[in-house]
């Protein structure tokens, strides 16, 4: 943390009003003083800036997929090593990294350097204290694991050249070790009771299987054989066609279809009956350490809890108000109306779609009365992969790669499109569109003279509070005029508050899933498929779904205490831009960037 200019130009005036002489004799010392300041300081940039590379390359090694989604394409032929061998050696070589950072002395430094070091001492220092819950044993479920990573590098990565086609066939030829190694960690969880819930497995059967009782050119795995660029010759393409092929139908296919015989024969009997992450060992204790990570703070289970009963009932106030507004006497009445709506559904998928891009279109025109600064990437709008949509949200957001060209994505939920809603659709596109991920998450790839890591940190209290945060900017720039879309706004707020409730409630409070299921129907307006869809999510992914709330609310704390301590002086495109300027950080560290802004501000 350096000192406010203020205070270092008044120390200057002072000795340039009251002491020249004595200035001036001893500017020789000084002189000789600041030079071996000044190569201190550069000597600690410079081991500092090299820790920063080593950790990062470290980094892209271990986790080769990774590296294709950010663009490096060295290790592209390459998966990771899932064993646990390799999880603890990575713990050890993470302590080597804490080490070194810790023995630097920040002093000096420019706030950005500091900032860096915060991050990376934060991130090093939380994944050691994890290790002992042991995340490797239990890696699958209905919202992910080693079957969906195949698919996803698939649709994710770069297929432009004859080498990158031949890195996705070695690639795949090691898919068989790599679901033997997550099997393998499966086991031991099962062996120490650390299982999902029982239903949520068979949900994962289904998806597993729905990819393993695919022809091989079906599967999404063999999607790049459908898009070969015109620079690669047909002899090549002919090959490759080949050899992805057989390589899917000798080994990639049959991994799937073991996967799956496993799942069914052994890992869903052992799954657990009781939905609440308590129940596992150290279950109680692993939810506060997930709600510390995924919040960036040091909120308990209770605050959070009595935190989110308080904004469902605010939110019912502002959301009573519309609907009075439109002829009915309460929430419950109008909730009913919504749904015997037919003009609130979509005629069709590809309907659908349009509404995102026309609500995505009209905010990309509003951008520079919030922004001083915008990113370069664009944003599409397309369609989820049909095979994780029944158990997926109704829209998510897929990071682009400014290395490899590939642009940010905005995927719409087509499952059962006729019973989706379209009065929440306006404040979905700018959560996961713009302003909130696309233009955040760009911004943060666009960074200059930062390290890399910087570049691609996701903190979920971050990225989603901002998100959240950015629904509400809509409003601010003239938009909602449906009254059936602004009460959609509310209706996506209460979403998110109701999670503070449920989440809690089921993996502190021994909720059921029933009880959340009719929690969300007593105080939201979601459609069905969404509301099964969540529940399950918060299930089967204990804490994330608190970001959301934990980080609006810090944000818009920090915009009230910057507009109160600024009045007049307070710019609502600069404090924007402070916010995101620096990427994505802790809570805590944002909270004092925003504190150093306001004193150079005044």
């Amino acid at each position: 943390m350096h000192k406010p200019a203020s205070k270092t130009q008044s120390n200057w005036l002072w000795l340039s009003l009251v002491a020249p002489l004595v200035m001036v004799f001893s500017l020789g010392v000084v002189g000789r003083a600041q030079s071996d300041s000044l190569a201190a300081i550069e000597q600690r940039r410079a081991t500092l800036n090299a820790i920063f590379h080593d950790y990062w390359e470290a980094k892209l090694r271990r986790s080769p997929e990774f590296a294709s989604s950010v663009g490096d394409e060295r290790y592209n032929d390459r998966l990771t090593d899932y064993s646990p061998e390799a999880e603890k050696a990575w713990i050890v070589r993470e302590n080597g990294f804490l080490k070194r950072l810790e023995a630097v002395d920040a002093s000096g430094l420019s706030d950005s350097e500091t900032t860096s070091r915060a991050m990376l001492l934060h991130d090093l220092a939380e994944d050691e204290q994890g290790e002992r819950f042991k995340g490797w044993e239990m890696p699958v479920n209905q919202m992910g694991g080693i079957y969906s990573s195949f698919p996803d590098m698939a649709e994710n990565d770069s297929f432009n050249t004859v080498k990158e086609y031949d890195d996705w066939i070695r690639r795949l030829r090691a898919a068989p070790a790599a679901f033997e190694q997550v099997t393998a960690n499966i086991r031991a969880g099962v062996r120490e009771h650390r299982v999902p819930p029982r239903y949520l497995l068979q949900q994962t059967l289904t998806l597993v299987e729905q990819i393993a009782q695919q022809k091989p050119e079906d599967t999404p795995m063999a999607a790049p054989l459908k898009k070969f660029p015109a620079s690669i010759p047909a002899g090549d393409k002919e090959r490759i066609r080949r050899e992805t092929l057989d390589v899917l139908a000798s080994s990639v296919m049959p991994a799937y279809r073991k996967f799956a015989a496993f799942l069914k024969d052994t890992y869903i009997p052992a799954g657990r009956e009781e939905p609440g992450i308590w129940a596992i060992p150290d279950g109680d204790e692993y939810y506060r350490f997930l709600i510390h990570r995924t919040t960036t703070t040091d909120l308990t289970v209770e605050q959070i809890h009595q935190l989110g009963l308080d904004e469902v009932k605010r939110d019912e106030e502002e959301m009573l108000a519309i609907a009075q507004k439109l002829g009915f006497q309460d929430l419950k009445s109008f909730r009913a109306s919504l749904k015997a709506n037919p003009k609130l559904k979509p005629a069709s998928g590809q309907a659908l779609i349009d509404v995102y891009q026309g609500h995505v279109n009209d905010m990309e025109t509003k951008l520079p009365q919030l922004f001083g600064r915008l990113p370069k990437a664009k944003l599409e709008v397309v369609r989820m992969p049909e095979y994780e949509e029944k158990t997926a949200p109704p829209a998510y957001y897929n990071v682009g790669s400014p290395e490899s060209g590939r642009p940010g994505r905005l995927l719409v939920n087509l499952y059962n499109a006729d019973h989706r809603n379209l009065y929440n659709a306006e404040a979905i596109s700018y959560h996961e569109g713009v302003p909130g991920h696309h233009l955040q998450f760009s911004l943060a790839q666009e960074q200059e003279g930062v390290p890399e890591f910087r570049k691609h940190a996701e903190y979920t209290a971050f990225v989603e509070g901002w998100a959240l945060y950015s629904e509400r900017l809509g409003k601010e720039v003239g938009f909602y005029q449906d009254p059936y879309s602004d009460f959609g706004r509310l209706d996506a707020d209460m979403w998110r508050a109701i999670r503070l409730v449920v989440d809690t409630g089921v993996h502190a409070q021994h909720w059921t899933r029933q009880q959340m299921v009719d929690y969300f129907h007593e105080h939201s307006a979601l459609d069905e498929p969404t509301v099964q869809s969540e529940v399950d999510r918060y299930i089967g992914w204990p804490s994330q779904a608190l970001a959301y709330k934990a980080g609006q609310m810090k944000i818009l704390e920090l915009r009230e205490r910057s507009r109160k301590a600024l009045g007049e002086r307070f710019d609502l495109r600069a404090f924007h831009d402070q916010v995101l300027d620096a990427g994505a950080i802790p809570l805590d560290l944002l909270d004092a960037r925003i504190n150093l802004w306001i004193a150079s501000r005044k």
